[in-house]
C-alpha cells in the first residue's frame, strides 16, 4: 500500500512538472508577441504566434519532466 502511494505521489508530480514546463513555454512562445509583433501577432500571424508557442511548451514540458526525473527518479521497489 506505502509503495503505491509513493508511486502516486511520484507520478502526480512529473505531470505537474510536464504542465508547469508547458505552461511556461507557452509563456515564452506568446513573448514573441512583444520581440517580433510584425511577425508574431493575434492577427495575420496567428498561425506562427501559436506554432511558436506550441513548440515551446512542448520542449518546456520534455525539460521539466527531465529536471523532476533528475531530482526525483523512480521509486525504488523496497519502500
Amino acid at each position: 500500500m506505502r509503495r503505491i502511494l509513493k508511486l502516486e505521489l511520484w507520478i502526480k508530480g512529473l505531470v505537474a512538472a510536464a504542465i508547469s514546463g508547458g505552461a511556461n513555454g507557452i509563456v515564452t512562445g506568446f513573448a514573441a508577441i512583444g520581440i517580433d509583433p510584425s511577425h508574431f501577432n493575434l492577427a495575420a500571424g496567428l498561425n506562427h504566434t501559436l506554432s511558436i508557442g506550441g513548440i515551446s511548451a512542448a520542449i518546456s514540458a520534455v525539460l521539466g519532466v527531465a529536471l523532476y526525473l533528475r531530482q526525483s527518479p523512480l521509486p525504488s521497489a523496497n519502500c
